[in-house]
């Protein structure tokens, strides 16, 4: 039996931290992965892509190469395998840039690339064939002016390039599992029939692939940590069954500890199965444990047969949006707002916006020690279908400062930058996995064509949970304190869903947190609007229940003009509600 493979992240999404790629070489892993297909983070840089696409040009991270670079000797010398989607759009660009400074440096290292997520120039075609249809709703995609059409590819185009002795493998959009079930079935020399041993390999991927979000970062209870200024970046050693430790290198910050673990586990899944185009990982079967200092063992993680279909992300541009700060200050704020938005109700009608949002941060200090203390942030949002509208809007409003209301500012950076910026939607599509041209671009030139699984199932919907009929007052008295003294919680989005991870802080609060955190509940605590569907499963393996917030952020997570646009302190926001919690129950 083969040691379990050393897997380490570097990156959890374009622009992470610098020095993690070097960081990570450091720590003498098997293989470093890193992500840079985050979806808001392709939101972003589309319209870049479609341009360069125009000109027939390529477009990929200059970031990693530059990162890549320096690490080439080391790489090299310790035989360290690097897979990445930093290809973006253009994953054979960026192979052949990285064999140009291979080459240049006389290093021995062989580059592979994988290709085919890239539909757009056969979306219409896939629509007229009644595919691209919302994952969610089966809505047909009707939009003609399309940016970008990418497919989640499964991970075993990465497994051959590896077989074929590829030392770096270049990847466009995957599926973010796929960075590590590639180098894991790669290393073990799994088949596609381990589905056990590959849902394994997705969740130890699903705790990874954010990076630093494992170790501490963007966790609710930082303050416990001893180091919570720069935590490090996770690996995971993946056995040959497919259970893992996820530990990280001992001279870095931050902690791996169970609930650390655990946040990244809870975030962003879809319910008890998560849908990948290699397995169906069933969310509700790990256990677990930590193993020692900075390590947390998993196992027993289920699989069933992957889903005929595999999601594909779409981009296309929703008309402009524009916004600007403006900072209320001392007393009379709420009177101070209501002339804000009279006034913008007036540009409003020579300049019609079609959508228009205020957002009010906090409430001033009573007796101010300093100026900001008493200051209220206020962001005001608006998109049109054109960017003169929302250009116009912005200025006529900003232009009535000298007869507004008393100490009127705004954030000067945006003085001189009121035009309207594209708005780019995204939509999560469906395609047939057997209609896709998956393939490894290997080091010796030859192409091999990646099957679809040979074994799929239609995906029938998430199980339903039972709801408990334990009453919640059977826990004894209660006093009223904020619920983040006895839950932590990670929230983020997917497509125009919020998802909200909510899991006691101490194992016996978890049947009162089961039955007192009901859906119904959940709405009234997040003030959520009727519109909104909530769905809610429990995961009683990590003491924890996974909600599903569907319609949270119309039409997106890239297109909405919310303030927290994807949602990250959702949870947050919950933990400072207070509620009655059972005396028993608090620390």
């Amino acid at each position: 039996m083969a040691r379990p493979v050393r897997i380490a992240n570097f990156s959890g999404a374009m622009g992470d931290r610098f020095s993690a790629f070097e960081e990570a070489v450091q720590g003498d892993p098997d293989v470093v992965i890193g992500d840079s297909m985050a979806e808001i983070t392709m939101s972003m840089v589309v319209a870049g892509f479609h341009r360069n696409r125009e000109a027939r040009r390529g477009f990929f991270s200059e970031y990693f190469l530059r990162q890549l670079r320096p690490q080439l000797s080391a790489i090299a010398g310790k035989r360290i395998k690097v897979v990445t989607n930093a290809g973006i759009y253009h994953p054979a660009g960026l192979a052949e840039a990285i064999r140009t400074e291979v080459a240049a440096q006389g290093l021995d290292l062989k580059v592979a690339y994988v290709t085919g997520d890239d539909l757009t120039d056969t979306a219409k075609d896939l629509i007229a064939d009644g595919q691209l249809n919302h994952l969610e709703t089966g809505a047909p995609l009707e939009i003609d002016d399309l940016l970008a059409v990418n497919a989640y590819l499964g991970g075993w185009g990465i497994k051959t390039a590896l077989d074929a002795g590829a030392d770096i493998v270049i990847t466009g959009r995957v599926a973010d599992a796929s960075l590590v079930t590639g180098p894991a079935a790669w290393w073990h020399g799994w088949d596609r029939g381990d589905l056990d041993r590959i849902a394994g390999a997705t969740a130890a991927a699903h705790i990874i692939e954010c990076g630093p979000q494992a170790t501490g970062g963007n966790f609710a209870g930082f303050t416990g940590l001893a180091d919570n200024t720069l935590p490090g970046f996770p690996i995971a050693e993946v056995a040959e069954d497919g259970s893992f430790v996820i530990t990280k290198r001992p001279e870095d910050g931050g902690a791996v500890t169970v609930d650390t673990v655990t946040a990244q586990l809870m975030y962003e899944i879809q319910g008890p199965r998560y849908l990948n185009p290699d397995v169906t990982w069933h969310t509700d079967s790990i256990t677990l444990a930590q193993e020692g200092p900075d390590r947390v063992r998993v196992t027993g993680a289920r699989g069933s047969a992957a889903p005929e279909t595999t999601k594909a992300g779409v981009n296309f541009q929703r008309g402009y949006r524009g916004a600007t700060w403006l900072f209320p200050t001392g007393l009379d704020v709420d009177a101070k707002i209501d002339v804000l938005k009279a006034q913008a109700e007036r540009a409003r009608q020579d300049h019609p916006v079609e959508e228009l949002h205020f957002f009010v941060c906090g409430q001033p200090v009573p007796d101010p020690r300093d100026q900001w203390q008493a200051t209220v942030a206020v962001q005001v949002a608006v998109a049109a279908p054109d960017a003169s509208t929302v250009s116009g809007f912005l200025n006529q409003f900003c232009s009535y400062g000298l007869g507004s209301i008393p100490g009127f500012y705004i954030d000067m950076t945006q003085m001189y930058s009121m035009a309207g910026q594209p708005r780019i939607d995204y939509w999560p599509g469906l395609v047939r996995q057997a209609d896709l041209r998956h393939r490894a671009h290997l080091p010796d030139g030859r192409v091999a064509d990646i099957a679809p699984p040979p074994d799929t199932a239609p995906f029938t919907g998430q199980p339903e949970t039972a709801s408990s009929t334990t009453d919640p007052a059977s826990f004894g008295p209660t006093v009223t304190v904020p619920f983040g003294q006895t839950v932590y919680a990670r929230a983020g989005d997917k497509g125009a869903n919020a998802n909200l991870g909510v899991w006691a802080r101490d194992a016996a609060a978890w049947p009162w947190l089961a039955t007192y955190l009901t859906a119904d509940r959940l709405r009234e605590l997040l003030g959520c609007p009727d519109a909104v569907a909530i769905e809610r499963y429990e995961q009683p393996n990590l003491h924890g229940i996974s909600f599903v917030l569907r319609g949270y952020f119309p039409p997106s997570g890239s297109a909405n003009l919310a303030l927290d646009q994807i949602g990250k302190s959702l949870g947050e926001f919950l933990r400072a509600r207070h509620v009655d919690v059972p005396t028993a129950l608090l620390p």
